[in-house]
């Protein structure tokens, strides 16, 4: 991997900023990720089953990346799953995985593809975070939500210290019709000594 994707991580920027660090990491990122032992979209997927999510309805990934939330998902069981990410290379990556439903590149704090209610479960690991989706993203997955619908996230530990984002958090969980139903504080990049809390909300 080249230097310049490892030491941007986990800092603010821009929406070039950030499809720019994607497209040069596109091709090392499954080899540097899971070389620090990524276990986030694994503790996402568990905790969305958990949560009651019912295997055999949508599910969005939404910032799949090269789609290894999208695996987590087909080996907790869950059959139906589309993605989407605004970056082109490493969303080629997710479709050659041949995981997905469908799959498309999205716009940044857009999801015009689908209505509330499409997806019974969303999934959205390691995307909402310090260095990735800025904090409003979480008001806009909130919105695409309906009764029985749920989300599941993640914050690393560098956005669970950004005020940011622990206010958009906090106004989610106080939307009328929401519910906290899930969180847990773990692993995320053991060999970078780096931790997150994976949450669950349920419109309900």
């Amino acid at each position: 991997m080249s230097e310049g994707p490892e030491h941007d991580l986990w800092t603010p920027h821009t929406v070039e900023e950030t499809r720019d660090i994607y497209r040069r990491w596109a091709k090392e990122y499954d080899r540097d990720v899971l070389g620090w032992g990524y276990v986030t979209p694994t503790r996402v997927a568990r905790a969305l089953r958990a949560a009651g999510a019912d295997v055999n309805q949508p599910t969005l990934d939404f910032g799949c990346g090269t789609g290894l939330s999208g695996q987590a998902l087909a080996a907790e069981g869950f059959k139906l799953v589309d993605g989407t990410d605004i970056s082109p290379e490493m969303l080629a990556k997710a479709k050659k995985r041949d995981l997905y439903r469908s799959v498309w590149q999205g716009r940044p704090g857009k999801c015009d593809e689908i209505q509330p209610g499409d997806y019974a479960g969303i999934v959205a690991a390691g995307v909402v975070s310090m260095g990735a989706a800025p904090p409003e993203t979480l008001d806009l997955l909130v919105s695409l939500l309906t009764p029985g619908n749920l989300l599941a996230f993640s914050y690393n530990d560098a956005t669970l210290a950004d005020s940011g984002y622990m206010d958009a958090l906090d106004t989610a969980c106080k939307t009328s019709g929401m519910a906290l139903v899930f969180e847990e504080h773990g692993p995320h990049l053991p060999e970078k000594k780096v931790e997150s809390t994976v949450y669950v909300l349920q419109r309900t």
